[in-house]
């Protein structure tokens, strides 16, 4: 059946007509297919049963291709380790006292025997960082997975050394943030790092500078919709606060300049033109900014757009 007749009439995946057979065995008549059996229409004869496959993993030609979960850069022997139970087994059959006692002892040396070197440990307990800092600011799954990857060339490429594994983990995440144009403020992430700021922005400006990451420009605008939030500002704030920071960015007086810091000075802008109270400590805190920051760029506001 052509591709195009399907759609025009109306093709349904789980029951369809079987074309290879010439009829029933029995009567001739028309065979039916459906997810479970084929089964004839006029005197219900079943010719066949389970004609899919819904079993367990597929089975390949070639036995080096592998089955079971998807490999993950998220941990450092991808995935592919095993994790042994204690009071079942596959079955879900109570083991029994002396079997329970033999368990118990076999998961405490796979976590002695799980790390082959120093720099494999290493691995895992900076992967288990850039987890924790992922899951701390909420960030998705792809988001984790950039990072993983990037914090494991950065220790293929020994980039490590001297660097503290927290440090990199935490600018791996933002790396991945700033690569894909996902808006984070700096202070978010050195907030969620067990670090100074100095070592996140120092382990940053390495990757950046020997992967020279496709790192995209952030400008104000991808901050407003976070803040305004935080802030419970109404809508008519944060779309005023939008055009000026689209006004400052094609008058050119953005570049240089914070762009966290920056929309929350549109954020400060736009809620005085509006008499909504809002203070200049509170806008920088959610920014993660000083409130110097906040009145500088308020001044070039200012000077330049409003």
């Amino acid at each position: 059946m052509a591709i195009s007749n399907i759609y025009e009439s109306g093709f349904d995946e789980d029951v369809q007509t079987d074309k290879t057979t010439s009829g029933c065995p029995e009567c001739g008549g028309r065979v039916e297919t459906n997810a479970v059996e084929t089964v004839c229409e006029e005197c219900g004869l079943v010719i066949d049963e389970h004609a899919i496959d819904h079993g367990g993993e597929p089975v390949y030609d070639d036995e080096d291709e592998r089955t079971g979960a998807p490999l993950t850069a998220s941990r450092h022997d991808r995935g592919l380790s095993t994790t042994i139970g204690r009071k079942t087994d596959a079955a879900g059959n109570a083991l029994s006292i002396s079997k329970r006692r033999q368990l118990g002892r076999l998961p405490r040396e796979q976590r002695r025997g799980r790390f082959r070197s120093k720099a494999e440990r290493n691995l895992g307990h900076g992967l288990g960082e850039v987890q924790r800092v992922v899951s701390v600011l909420e960030l998705s799954e792809t988001h984790r997975e950039q990072a993983c990857r990037l914090f494991r060339s950065a220790q293929n490429e020994d980039l490590l050394r001297g660097r503290s594994i927290e440090a990199m983990a935490a600018a791996s995440v933002y790396a991945a943030c700033r690569c894909t144009g996902h808006p984070l403020p700096q202070g978010d992430v050195v907030k969620a790092a067990r670090v100074e700021k100095g070592r996140v922005l120092n382990a940053y400006s390495v990757l950046n500078e020997e992967f020279g990451l496709p790192a995209q420009p952030m400008r104000p605008r991808a901050f407003l919709a976070r803040f305004s939030s935080n802030l419970d500002l109404p809508g008519r704030i944060r779309r005023r606060a939008e055009s000026l920071a689209e006004r400052a960015q094609e008058r050119g007086v953005v570049g240089g300049a914070s762009p966290a810091g920056f929309a929350a000075a549109c954020l400060y802008v736009a809620a005085g033109e509006a008499d909504w109270r809002l203070t200049q400590s509170r806008v920088a805190e959610t920014a993660g900014v000083s409130t110097n920051t906040v009145r500088s760029h308020r001044a070039t506001l200012t000077e330049h757009v409003v």
